[in-house]
């Protein structure tokens, strides 16, 4: 799961755009790309960092797994084509899993493509992943304490392209699928070493094993420590394993990475064009320049930089100075967004955040449409769940907003509870855990002020937390803005951090564990519960939505009420689209930040 969430560059193009429209009437863009090379814009200081397909949470993220890993390692189950969510049976490794009729063991029968170096994608491979999983899960973000894989695994057997995992208990299947099985990547055998010259003996070891374990952690610590070695991103230890569309050719220290299309790549949709050029940048400033220069194919542009959109769900008109060369398309995140809470703090302000009236009147001071119309230019939607705004109708009605803006009830519920406007500022003046009192730990002069963090060069959320924070003044609430860079701010929340409200970019992406539970947000245990929110009865909804085909309703709608995080508003991805590129899927961007550049051509 990716939790620097959905990468749509925040890039600082309101300067630049606003200097370039008003000082030129007929913009001149000249194009770089050829009829062989596609050109494509990386994060702002954001660029890929980390190569081996197994990777813990500091480098899950669409930059390096989305965008990089896998054009050219690809899962055993492949998510997201064009604008859709849903699993690819044809871009699969494997066919469709079979459970049998309790749900308590799966069969997975892979297709008998290949890698780069000749070695067949078989159980071996899939072997060699859940060995390495079972080794040290800790190791790996899509782990979830005492959920799924491994630790619902009680055995594992594989013979020729066959493996057959059985459960501890019956599980859902299409949690097990979606959020499992689509995480696995087979692995070829020339990286099993723990050493340049020493064989690791993982990949043939019995699962479950304390020799096989043994052996594992030693070829994990091994390819983790290779795996930041930017040098050897284009060597052939790491393109010998190979499976997907795309070869890398070349990568220098700054970022750069130039693809080459894989010619031994077994699956459909061969790559049409020879070259892919992702391109790094260091500033967003800079991006924006060779976008208007015309020499990126495919770049992004903050909402916050676009004319006004006047109908939902269809983009709206471009900016002048780029509509000459580029399109500008529109797509929504498989996701939500939200602002979280630091639970864990260590000061005295993780009392105010446990209280949930106190988190009610914060979002109920927030007007998202607004939002959506002023920071966004309506290029977005609010949210009020943890779900996608597109989940359909099977996996959960729709979710009302429990919240709804009104600065009025806001400040009225801390009133209520023993709070008074002291120079603006609502201090404790009734401390107690009574109803109308301010509740456990908060003392008498308690005010409430929080420290806020987000990623400072975002345009658009920039915005948006202006407006909030004025709103939350309303109410007699006081929060500082902080800013830090996009990587860093995961670490903000953590139990010595100063910060109470942290903003990873812009949302949760539910991009390899796909089917929109929440074990791994709103359980004790969850590696992306980066807040610490921890409630019995949550965990209890979730549980009952892993192990049985239970929609999503009573979960989502719990969590509406309870806010383990603010919702906020969730900004569409928009990216502009060099005019003369052509997509047989068309170029709607990837709800699940796939890049798939094998079905672009010229």
């Amino acid at each position: 799961m990716h939790f620097l969430h959905r990468c749509r560059l925040p890039i600082a193009l309101s300067a630049v755009l606003s200097t370039l429209v008003l000082g030129l009437s007929t913009p001149t863009i000249s194009q770089a790309a050829s009829s062989n090379t596609i050109t494509y814009a990386e994060m702002p200081g954001a660029s890929p960092n980390y190569i081996f397909p197994y990777a813990s949470c500091l480098y899950d993220s669409p930059n390096n797994i989305g965008q990089f890993q896998q054009l050219m390692f690809r899962p055993l189950y492949w998510f997201g084509v064009g604008p859709s969510a849903g699993e690819s049976a044809a871009l699969s490794l494997a066919r469709q899993p079979v459970y049998n009729k309790a749900n308590t063991s799966v069969t997975i029968t892979t297709k008998g493509w290949h890698f780069a170096d000749g070695q067949v994608v078989n159980a071996e491979s899939v072997i060699f992943f859940l060995n390495l999983y079972e080794s040290n899960p800790l190791a790996f973000c899509g782990y979830e304490q005492g959920m799924g894989i491994p630790d619902q695994v009680r055995s594992v057997t594989a013979s020729s392209n066959t493996v057959r995992i059985n459960f501890t208990k019956a599980v859902n299947p299409t949690w097990m699928t979606d959020n499992f099985l689509s995480q696995i990547t087979p692995l070829p055998n020339r990286w099993d070493r723990i050493s340049a010259s020493q064989n690791g003996h993982c990949a043939t070891g019995v699962y479950g094993a304390n020799a096989t374990a043994t052996a594992c952690k030693a070829v994990g610590a091994y390819l983790e420590g290779l795996a930041t070695k930017v040098k050897t991103f284009s060597t052939a230890f790491w393109q010998g394993g190979d499976d997907g569309p795309w070869k890398l050719s070349s990568f220098d220290n700054s970022g750069n990475a130039t693809f080459e299309a894989n010619a031994t790549y077994s699956g459909p949709h061969k790559a049409k064009v020879k070259y892919v050029k992702e391109v790094a940048f260091t500033s967003a400033s800079q991006e924006a320049t060779d976008l208007y220069n015309g020499t990126i194919d495919v770049g992004y542009v903050d909402p916050s930089t676009l004319p006004m959109r006047a109908t939902p769900k269809r983009a709206g008109p471009n900016i002048a100075a780029l509509n000459a060369k580029y399109n500008l398309v529109v797509g929504s995140s498989w996701g939500f967004n939200e602002a979280i809470f630091n639970f864990n703090a260590t000061d005295t302000k993780s009392a105010a955040i446990n209280q949930i009236y106190i988190r009610q009147a914060l979002q109920e001071a927030i007007n998202q449409t607004s939002i959506v119309a002023s920071a966004f230019n309506g290029y977005g939607s609010p949210t009020y769940s943890p779900l996608p705004p597109a989940t359909p109708a099977h996996l959960s009605k729709v979710i009302a907003n429990p919240y709804p803006f009104n600065v009025v009830s806001a400040k009225t519920l801390l009133t209520s509870h023993g709070w008074t406007a002291v120079n603006g500022v609502m201090t404790c003046t009734s401390p107690g855990i009574a109803a109308n009192e301010c509740g456990a730990n908060i003392s008498v002069g308690y005010t409430l002020n929080f420290n806020i963090v987000w990623p400072g060069d975002s345009p658009e959320l920039n915005a948006a937390f202006n407006q909030e924070i004025a709103s939350w003044a309303q109410i007699g609430v006081v929060v500082t803005p902080n800013y830090d860079t996009a990587n860093n701010v995961a670490n903000d929340c953590s139990a010595t951090s100063i910060y109470q409200i942290c903003v990873l970019e812009t949302g949760w992406n539910y991009a390899n564990s796909f089917f929109p539970s929440g074990e791994v947000l709103f359980t004790p245990t969850g590696m992306a519960n980066f807040g610490a929110f921890s409630d019995a009865h949550m965990t209890a909804l979730i549980d009952a939505t892993t192990s049985e085909a239970t929609n999503l309703t009573s979960y989502a709608s719990y969590a509406a009420h309870e806010l383990p995080v603010l919702f906020q508003p969730q900004a569409d991805r928009t990216i502009e689209v060099l005019k003369t590129l052509k997509s047989s899927i068309g170029f709607t961007p990837s709800p699940l930040d796939n890049f798939t550049p094998e079905y672009y051509h010229f």
